[in-house]
């Protein structure tokens, strides 16, 4: 009976480290995966900003289209969320065929996603991912200086 008793020191320093370890890597995913999210979150955000202010600092709207793309993919880029699909979606209000005219308010929809790491694709569907999306709200007289007639 003794003899049993004393071949089991030990084991609970074992089964402690273990059970550790396989709770430790869960939370340390979340972890990592959530500061992702959080990264991405911002890197959107920030890109309908950049973008809202690109597309109302452009002298009309196709070379604003152009400015609000890019300026949308440099703020992802600064962020260091690189390789993840862009929508870049522009309206404007009153005046939707002309963008740059009188006091139109300009709305940038930025979506995108961010795929969550370490997590291969195992089912088949694809690496899992979290949809992002931001909008940004800007007059067109907020960044420059409308000419007035007469």
């Amino acid at each position: 009976m003794r003899r049993a008793a004393h071949d089991e020191r030990g084991s609970a320093l074992v089964e402690l480290t273990w059970l550790g370890i396989l709770l430790l890597i869960p939370l340390l995913w979340i972890v990592v995966s959530v500061f992702d999210v959080q990264r991405g979150a911002f890197a959107v955000s920030g890109a309908a900003r950049a973008a809202g202010r690109a597309y109302a600092l452009a002298p009309d709207d196709a070379e604003g289209r152009r400015r609000a793309d890019a300026a949308a993919r440099q703020a992802l880029a600064d962020q260091g969320v690189h390789g993840v699909p862009l929508s870049v979606r522009i309206s404007c209000t009153p005046y939707p065929a002309d963008c740059h005219s009188g006091t139109s308010v300009i709305t940038v929809h930025i979506a995108s996603r961010v795929d969550l790491p370490l997590l291969p694709d195992v089912l088949g569907g694809g690496a899992p991912s979290f949809a992002l999306d931001a909008t940004h709200t800007v007059p067109i007289g907020q960044f420059q200086e409308i000419e007035h007639a007469g």
